[in-house]
């Protein structure tokens, strides 16, 4: 990088940095915006030295340290811009045009999962996210992107955290909200608990309303059925279990998947369906057959169909769909299939889809170029790509969930 030189952000990248062509070649400016030019300073960084468009005001006293944000800054017509171009371009790199819908946004403090870091010197717990770039912890005294009772929580998540580090020690804390309070997971060394130690954490989690407090898979106290209704079915869930990140988004996602079934649809295939979050709105209106490789989610999603109403219905499946997808054949029969796999996608599966002879496939991804790879696989195998919406769950990130829909 020259000293000196100026210049001109022409859009943002993947990443959120602001992209200048200078001789060609791409210059990365963090944080800058399309129609501002930068001074750069050579190899320590690059300060703006000329005002372009108007920035929106970060909604939070960390942003530029915290790296769980990265868009803050971002006006919201160019913040909804970039989360449906990071979609477009995912399709576009595969060679397909796709048809993008305006990106769902999702509202402020709605966020019902919080994966924090913690560690513990000089008998002072940091919590939170990691720097931009770095290992170190921010200490968080807000967070506009989590739901406020999590948020709430820090203070006592903290004294948690200090009766179980040791000096120097490291972790990790997973909070939940569900139905009727939070769940807690500490990840730590693990360790022995005395009565007497166990009996103050509990009685910490107690005076702090949690439901349930979990320490290096130690069960130290519980308050109440350990619930999240979905589809309008109430599902038991274990410690850390997946669940999508926002109760709307979720909701959103539901209804886009059941609108895209055919009106006469009577079986329905949900593969990579977890505790159910596509598995009980699918069978609202089919019966619906869900494949995971989770026990632990197919086990609470069997569970939680003894004791719904209202369903047609549904049968769960342990199945490793990366080792063993379902083959074309086994596909027979089935009016629509929905696949909803972790961000590696599913190569493997979308190959035998492709090949099967399945009226509709709905897809759910919450990473845009696997989910353009395997909609390429599909659209090879005779599939036309109908209308593709982003849902942005992970406000302020450079992350995006998608559904796209294909028929045959």
């Amino acid at each position: 990088m020259v000293e000196g030189v100026e210049v001109e952000i022409a859009r943002i990248g993947a990443r959120g940095d602001g992209v200048a062509m200078r001789d060609g070649e791409a210059v990365y400016v963090p944080f800058g915006l399309p129609g501002e030019r930068w001074r750069l300073e050579g190899d320590a960084g690059a300060m703006r030295v000329v005002d372009g468009p108007a920035r929106a005001e970060p909604v939070c006293r960390h942003f530029l340290r915290c790296g769980g944000c990265v868009a803050q800054h971002m006006p919201d017509d160019v913040y909804r811009e970039w989360k449906r171009g990071l979609v477009v371009e995912a399709f576009r790199h595969r060679g397909i045009e796709a048809d993008v819908a305006p990106v769902v946004v999702v509202a402020a403090g709605s966020r019902r999962r919080a994966v924090l870091g913690v560690v513990r010197r000089g008998g002072e717990v940091t919590l939170g996210f990691r720097e931009e770039g770095q290992h170190k912890l921010v200490d968080l005294a807000e967070c506009p992107v989590l739901d406020p009772a999590i948020v709430a929580a820090f203070p006592g998540l903290r004294t948690l955290a200090r009766r179980v580090l040791k000096e120097g020690e490291t972790g990790r804390l997973v909070v939940t909200r569900l139905d009727h309070g939070l769940d807690v997971s500490l990840d730590a060394e693990r360790r022995d608990f005395s009565a007497d130690e166990r009996a103050e954490l509990a009685r910490q989690a107690r005076e702090m309303g949690l439901l349930r407090l979990i320490v290096g898979r130690e069960p130290i106290a519980s308050a109440g059925p350990a619930t999240v209704t979905i589809g309008g079915v109430a599902i038991a869930v274990e410690p850390s279990i997946f669940l999508q990140a926002v109760p709307e988004a979720e909701r959103t996602i539901a209804d886009l998947c059941v609108s895209a079934l055919p009106k006469r649809t009577k079986t329905v295939v949900d593969l990579f369906s977890g505790v159910g979050t596509l598995t009980f709105p699918l069978a609202r209106r089919a019966q619906v057959t869900a494949f995971d490789s989770d026990k632990r989610a197919i086990a609470a999603l069997s569970n939680a169909v003894r004791h719904a109403q209202g369903l047609k219905p549904v049968t769960a499946r342990v199945r490793d769909l990366f080792r063993e997808p379902l083959s074309a054949r086994e596909l027979q029969g089935f009016d629509a299939a929905v696949f909803d796999p972790p961000r590696a996608g599913a190569a493997d599966q979308a190959e035998r889809l492709a090949a099967s002879k399945v009226p509709v496939v709905i897809a759910v991804s919450c990473n845009p170029a696997t989910l353009a790879r395997d909609a390429r696989t599909l659209i090879d195998g005779g599939y036309t790509m109908g209308q593709v919406t982003p849902v942005d769950q992970f406000l302020y990130s450079a992350h995006v969930e998608a559904v796209a829909v294909f028929r045959r």
